[in-house]
């Protein structure tokens, strides 16, 4: 069995928005989320974050904290939102309301102008998956990410269409952990989602 703890980054500085690519801080709130999150029974092995401040400045720090080894994976990002990038969705809505409608409805179908298409996201989340918990094989790992990232998992593991994506919350400083189990072929059984 693999363990994977799921840590979403806390509250950001610049308040809710598209942020996709952005690499803005957290704040101090965000901190403490996320501290309180990873407070608790879990006795990790190794710390593997995505590359943008509001996740390696925490798992970074983390990690030296607990002695753990750390990895930054660029496949782990969040999506990119193309020109919807910085933008709150009361001012897309003002400015346009059914193109974002349509994205709610369709995220894959009608994907924000100059984005990363959601199908593409999704390949590129479930590769860094695979690899992951094949090569880290019955460890006990934190993936410190994104909400889309842990959407995208959390379909992935439920068997939900990924059009049902964002039906799934995930709140700031949100730790989700899953059990990974892998048969003699290698090949990931159905996981179970412990919370």
């Amino acid at each position: 069995m693999t363990l994977v703890g799921l840590l979403r980054h806390g509250e950001v500085e610049g308040g809710p928005c598209f942020r996709g690519s952005l690499d803005d801080p957290l704040t101090d709130t965000g901190l403490d989320q996320m501290q309180a999150a990873t407070r608790g029974e879990h006795c990790w092995d190794r710390v593997i974050t995505s590359p943008l401040v509001r996740c390696a400045g925490f798992a970074s720090t983390f990690a030296r904290r607990h002695s753990l080894p750390l990895t930054v994976d660029e496949r782990i990002k969040e999506m990119h939102f193309g020109t919807w990038e910085g933008r709150t969705a009361a001012a897309l809505m003002a400015e346009d309301p059914d193109a974002v409608t349509r994205f709610w409805a369709d995220p894959d179908g009608n994907p924000p102008p100059a984005s990363e298409q959601l199908s593409h996201f999704q390949a590129r989340v479930l590769a860094a998956w695979d690899s992951i918990v094949h090569r880290y094989a019955g460890q006990k790992i934190l993936l410190v990410t994104h909400g889309g990232v842990i959407r995208i998992l959390l379909c992935h593991v439920q068997q939900r269409p990924i059009a049902n994506l964002l039906e799934i919350e995930v709140r700031h400083g949100a730790l989700y952990t899953l059990r990974v189990a892998v048969d003699a072929k290698q090949t990931p059984r159905r996981l179970s989602d412990l919370g």
